[in-house]
């Protein structure tokens, strides 16, 4: 059992139950929680002691889980792990259905060839509120996404993992499982686990014993009876499609939704995983509007493949989300847009510290004809909030088909990650984006056949200017304190990212997606402005470089120096190359890294095998000893 609380249970309270495997009373998950307390507690109360420990009751399985409202919110959390492992070599993430060998019921795998977990650490991925993640890169932060994801799908969740240690490779099994505890009549969590180490002399993989063969013996018995394995033989083989370090994961009893059906559908697309009972939205000819049915914009709801497609702003290549035996194919909203610009954003997040924002806003290409519009907010590459309306109002088809893309890094996000704490630094972004649709709408969307607004809104502490982005750049970069007229035949995505800067920042950033020639904005680089507005007359012609800050406590600069034109260009094409370098030189290192485990456990083999040699080397030698001395006798 897992050590998390250091107690004990008896043997036969653990086994009182005769129905091998059974679901739980009620699959459907939003009454799965209630659980009677008193079912079986008095069998277990005397053979726990409980005296100087915190003992986790099974109910807050459930309750923790319910902090999920949707089931892909609950899968994304696990793929967060699985992206996370990047770091440690992962190369894909595979999501798919498998039968239960049990009752022939679908389950949801969700396996990784990342680094695997050891002993210690598949039993802190088991407990509550363990978190060893504390690099700023990792998206999984508080250590309870596990727990919450898992048994928001399923009632019963098995782990299997091999870990490449110094030592020696080590394989794990752990089981949460809701159905276990409640037909024992649990009052406390318990999560049996066993490991296993390679015997190199051997070559096969034993048991380890840290407190003795029994305890051993009754986490397996456990895992056999509760699990969808019920032999050893079967528990093992699950390792064979591994490989030498990954995990694997198994959710079992999948819940049911409200209506008896199975929550997640795995037959309506073979290539994908969606909600069940959602709207019939991939049937032709029965669309009210078919261009905002067949959005993205809607059909994340309840199409995996196209949710796991946006749920990260940048994908390294070496890098495969593998959705029932289809690669899903990254897409960056931005791309969806014209008309586009990149904005920069100032937030103070405390005393005089600002942090760059980088927002590209524009129209959906299918503007004016689908009436969408909100900003997908990411949080260190993960989506947060995606198509989130800051213009709740929308009459006069005010910012009809406005969208933006942006990652906040400024900003934390709740536990469940679909959503941000309400902070006043929340409330600030959402009204700087409120403001910036309507000051986008007002000056663009005569571009899409509405007339232009001829009011005047009042001035606002962040300004605009025209600035070089950085093609094909897809981490943070030090851009140079220059602008110029973009090149409008890239597209947006290749701007968005999280500019991490030390000692100074970018000024804000302005860009025209394709569709017409520079000229036809009348852009004037000259008197750095970034678009005509018919309201508004140009400002006073700059010679020099200005900077213009804002007297809110969130503000922009205006830099522009046309004489230093050139000289940015060099500068922004330097960095590129330099960023370029980098970026191969990281996935050089860790393709070295995956050789250096291979070359490693190749050498335990070798190891292994010159050992077997030398073993029968000796025998040879004592054998051929033997023979000399019987022929010395005989001669």
């Amino acid at each position: 059992m897992s050590d998390q609380d250091s107690t004990s249970m008896d043997e036969s309270s653990l086994f009182s139950a005769t129905v091998v495997c059974p679901a739980p009373v009620c699959r459907q998950f939003w009454k799965a929680g209630n659980y009677d307390i008193g079912h079986g507690s008095k069998a277990t109360s005397q053979s726990i002691d409980v005296k100087n420990h915190l003992c986790v009751h099974p109910m807050f399985l459930h309750s923790n889980a319910t902090s999920h409202k949707w089931a892909f919110g609950a899968i994304a959390e696990l793929l967060d792990n699985a992206f996370d492992e990047i770091q440690n070599g992962a190369t894909f993430v595979v999501i798919d259905k498998i039968p239960n060998p049990r009752d022939g019921n679908p389950a949801l795998l969700i396996q990784d060839d990342g680094g695997g977990m050891d002993p210690e650490a598949i039993r802190h991925c088991m407990s509550f509120g363990f978190s060893a993640k504390k690099s700023k890169t990792s998206i999984g932060q508080y250590g309870n996404g596990f727990k919450t994801s898992t048994m928001r799908l399923g009632a019963d969740v098995i782990v299997f993992s091999r870990h490449l240690k110094e030592r020696s490779p080590t394989q794990s099994i752990g089981l949460l499982s809701y159905t276990f505890l409640r037909q024992t009549g649990c009052n406390k969590i318990v999560v049996p686990v066993v490991d296993y180490e390679f015997n190199a002399s051997t070559g096969k993989y034993g048991p380890i014993l840290p407190h003795g063969k029994k305890h051993f013996s009754l986490n397996l018995s456990m895992l056999l009876q509760w699990s969808p394995y019920s032999t050893e033989d079967e528990l093992l083989l699950q390792f064979d499609d591994i490989g030498q370090h990954g995990t694997k994961i198994i959710i079992y009893n999948l819940w049911l939704n409200d209506e008896g059906h199975m929550e997640l559908d795995f037959d309506s697309d073979v290539e994908d995983i969606c909600i069940n009972r959602g709207p019939k939205l991939f049937q032709k000819g029965k669309h009210v509007n078919p261009i905002y049915d067949q959005h993205m914009a809607n059909l994340y709801h309840y199409s995996l493949r196209i949710y796991s497609s946006i749920l990260y702003l940048r994908i390294p290549q070496c890098f495969r989300i593998i959705l029932c035996g289809r690669v899903v194919e990254h897409h960056n909203i931005a791309n969806d847009l014209k008309f586009w610009e990149i904005i920069l954003y100032r937030p103070h997040i405390g005393g005089n510290v600002e942090v760059p924002v980088l927002t590209t806003i524009g129209f959906l290409k299918d503007a004016p004809h689908v009436n969408i519009h909100g900003f997908n907010v990411y949080h260190r590459n993960r989506l947060i909030l995606p198509f989130w309306r800051v213009v709740k109002n929308t009459t006069n088809s005010n910012a009809r088909g406005v969208v933006g893309v942006l990652e906040a890094n400024f900003i934390e996000p709740t536990h469940n990650k679909q959503d941000f704490e309400k902070t006043s630094l929340f409330q600030r972004l959402e009204d700087r984006l409120k403001q910036m649709t309507m000051e986008y709408w007002d000056s663009h969307c005569e571009l899409i056949g509405y007339q232009q607004v001829k009011k005047t809104r009042a001035p606002v502490p962040s300004q605009e200017s025209l600035y070089s982005r950085t093609h094909g750049c897809s981490e943070p970069v030090l851009m140079n304190h220059s602008c110029h007229v973009v090149d409008s035949s890239k597209d947006a995505s290749s701007a968005i990212g999280s500019f991490q800067i030390a000692g100074t920042t970018p000024p804000h950033v302005s860009a025209r997606n394709p569709g017409k020639p520079v000229d036809s904005y009348q852009i004037s680089s000259q008197q750095g402005l970034h678009t005509k507005r018919k309201q508004h007359k140009p400002p006073v012609e700059l010679e020099h470089a200005k900077r213009h800050r804002g007297s809110g406590p969130d503000s922009t600069d205006i830099l522009c120096n046309r004489e230093e034109k050139a000289v940015s260009e060099s500068q922004d094409q330097e960095t590129l190359s330099i960023m370029q370098e980098n970026e191969k030189l990281q996935s050089q290192l860790l393709e070295y890294e995956k050789t250096e485990q291979e070359l490693n456990l190749k050498m335990q083999q070798l190891k292994r095998q010159l050992e077997d040699v030398r073993c029968e080397y000796a025998e040879l030698l004592a054998e051929s000893e033997s023979l000399n001395s019987i022929k010395e006798e005989n001669g």
